[in-house]
């Protein structure tokens, strides 16, 4: 084999949010299993990494001592980097695709590749909400995958999502946070009935709301908002004699003495703070908020603020244990509530 075709099989992916040097560790070791990389082959220098790949010589040599680490490779200087294991045990190597990434997607992130491992490779990938980036990501995804995580969440166009799911391997697939209408088979998933959630959660934190006699939920049209949280909100609301209703611009909003407000969006409640603190209002006295996914800042912003999330570190967990157990399941979550001063 010339030198130059090596590159056809050692690579790194600019999309990729996995470490660059971990992408071409793992296209090596992908190589010599497939036997397109025999042992003792000389490897490309790392000059010849930094040219053909468009990394860092640092990550270049990054990527080779990960793999002298493993004991794939071993250097000889002045003549370089060459291929030593006999045997590599094939690993577990994850196609891992988030919408956005945002501070529960890292701590589900972090959960994740702390259960699976060193020896379970992961490509990460963001598609931001984008239904054409995620439908490229799927179709231009190399095969060798042992596993598909998505969490799909799409601001608009995603209505033929299921159809690009529907071509995985469902024994190899697990669908994150939600399920996806057309998605057939029987396939992982690790999610969150909303509309029970919202329920539990308000009806948690019932004593706390019946100071108020009007309840609504704040979001953007940009920001998704489940239909299950809808039907779960007006159940309580009905169960327990609120009223209610949603509002889809926080600009025109107004914002009257014993109303609480749900909201999903963190834009929205910097808008919705300045305009209860512009009317002289109080907030967990006059006006209550509770606000949807939990962040560092939200236990200290207003001597605290209410918050529901999605416990995306047992999502981690539950996602991992699926692959090394190999065993594919429905994991239904709770939510994570945090009960402060803002109601």
């Amino acid at each position: 084999m010339k030198q130059q075709n090596i590159f056809d099989f050692i690579n790194v992916d600019g999309l990729s949010l996995t470490p660059k040097y971990i992408q071409l560790a793992n296209s090596i070791q992908d190589a010599v299993i497939s036997g397109k990389i025999k042992n003792n082959w000389i490897l490309p220098s790392l000059h010849e990494l930094t040219y053909h790949l468009e990394i860092s010589k640092e990550t270049a040599d990054r990527g080779y001592k990960y793999l002298r680490d493993l004991g794939v490779l071993s250097s000889v200087p002045g003549k370089g980097h060459y291929v030593t294991a006999k045997t590599i045990e094939q690993p577990r190597k994850v196609f891992l695709m988030l919408d956005k990434l945002t501070a529960g997607r890292k701590m589900f992130y972090d959960m994740f590749s702390e259960v699976l491992g060193d020896n379970v490779a992961i490509d990460f990938y963001i598609y931001n909400d984008d239904f054409e980036l995620f439908k490229k990501l799927l179709d231009r995804r190399r095969d060798g995958y042992s596993h598909y995580v998505i969490l799909p969440n799409f601001s608009e166009g995603g209505e033929r999502a299921h159809e690009l799911i529907n071509a995985l391997p469902k024994d190899k697939l697990i669908l994150l946070d939600k399920s996806i209408n057309g998605v057939d088979g029987e396939y992982g998933a690790v999610f969150e009935n909303f509309r029970r959630n919202i329920y539990k959660a308000m009806e948690t934190v019932l004593e706390d709301l019946s100071k108020y006699d009007t309840i609504k939920i704040l979001s953007s049209p940009q920001v998704y908002l489940s239909p299950e949280i809808i039907k779960g909100f007006n159940l309580f609301c009905q169960q327990y004699a609120f009223e209610r209703g949603v509002e889809n611009d926080v600009d025109s909003l107004e914002v009257q003495k014993g109303q609480v407000f749900i909201c999903l969006d963190d834009d929205d409640l910097v808008v919705l703070i300045e305009k209860i603190r512009g009317q002289g209002l109080e907030v967990g006295k006059d006006v209550g908020i509770i606000s949807y996914n939990e962040t560092p800042l939200k236990k200290y912003i207003l001597k605290g603020i209410t918050t529901i999330s999605t416990d995306f570190e047992q999502m981690g967990v539950k996602a991992a244990k699926m692959i090394l157990k190999n065993q594919m399941e429905q994991v239904e979550l709770d939510c994570r509530l945090k009960v402060r001063n803002s109601l």
